[in-house]
């Protein structure tokens, strides 16, 4: 080879060091959650990574898990504490056990309608509980996203709580969703999320209590004939985000990350209470029989479980929530 092939060679192999060099390999995260593909929970969230590579200039990948695909709510809780996940949904619900003011809003009856969920997530109430969350946890909370109100499906009429006696009921498994069916007089009975639908279908259970996306999107539809909208419980999620995290990415991509997760979960929250308008026309085009309900009835019978000194949360708190 000449000596001007070679120092032609070498200036480009040079070159090409020099510039591999200059490039970063993006920094990749998970996010994991329990909720099915089609779900606005996972679109959105898909939607999020592509905002946060594009705002981050490929700095941050997100990679998005549904389904349960890195582990139940438990297990991607736990992974949150040791970074093993980045992100996840988890349900105000089950993030009781670690601080008890954060499910106030998934307590029957304590939130009115969208609009007013809408206003205890723009409070300075919240704000309170996401910062004594991050102090209980560690964790962050970047958005709160709502899931919809839950109604009853059963095989019979249901509009007043004397209608639920006797009423084998499947609840998840936490202590704020036995409230509703103990007031009533119903027989609450825990089943993981993945087993209620066979449960249905063999008379294991009588009924169970969903937000109206979640009965379609779970075929509850196919094994129960009536739909009850009892909205006793308004549920929503919480997005978490482990502080190493925070860590990987440096301040100036977290602060992306944080507020596109927040914009996700307000399309999410849209979407889903849009379909919440929509689906009870739907159902009864399926056959089901969809029935209002004596609200206040069932308000007055919850009520007295809602004052005691055992609850997570204070009643200074509730005042404030109910006040918004």
């Amino acid at each position: 080879m000449s000596t001007n092939r070679i120092a032609k060679t070498a200036a480009a192999l040079s070159l090409a060091l020099g510039l591999s060099a200059g490039v970063q390999a993006a920094t990749e995260l998970k996010w994991a959650h329990v909720y099915e593909p089609e779900h606005p929970y996972h679109t959105n969230a898909l939607w999020a990574a592509e905002q946060v590579k594009t705002r981050t200039n490929g700095r941050v990948e997100i990679n998005v898990f549904p389904s349960s695909s890195l582990g139940k709510e438990i297990d991607i809780n736990e992974g949150l504490n040791f970074g093993a996940v980045d992100i996840i949904y988890s349900g105000a619900a089950f993030s009781e056990q670690f601080y008890g003011p954060v499910s106030i809003s998934n307590y029957p009856f304590m939130v009115r309608d969208y609009d007013h969920w809408k206003s205890y997530r723009d409070s300075d109430l919240f704000s309170e509980i996401k910062e004594g969350y991050k102090t209980a946890t560690g964790n962050e909370i970047t958005a709160l996203t709502y899931y919809g109100q839950r109604h009853v499906t059963s095989n019979k009429a249901i509009t007043k709580p004397e209608d639920m006696e006797g009423l084998k009921i499947r609840v998840p498994n936490a202590p704020l969703f036995m409230l509703f069916p103990k007031a009533t007089g119903a027989n609450p009975t825990p089943l993981a999320f993945s087993e209620v639908y066979l449960a249905l279908q063999q008379g294991v259970v009588d009924a169970q209590e969903n937000p109206l996306p979640t009965i379609k999107f779970k075929k509850f539809y196919e094994v129960q004939s009536h739909i009850s909208l009892t909205g006793h419980i308004t549920i929503s999620s919480l997005t978490l985000i482990s502080p190493i995290t925070k860590g990987k990415v440096g301040d100036e991509d977290y602060a992306i990350i944080a507020a596109v997760t927040d914009e996700a979960s307000l399309r999410a929250s849209e979407e889903i209470n849009l379909s919440e308008q929509q689906l009870g026309s739907w159902f009864e085009e399926q056959g089901l029989t969809v029935l209002e309900v004596d609200k206040q009835a069932f308000q007055d019978a919850v009520a007295p479980m809602l004052t005691g000194d055992d609850l997570p949360f204070t009643q200074a708190q509730t005042q404030r929530l109910k006040a918004l």
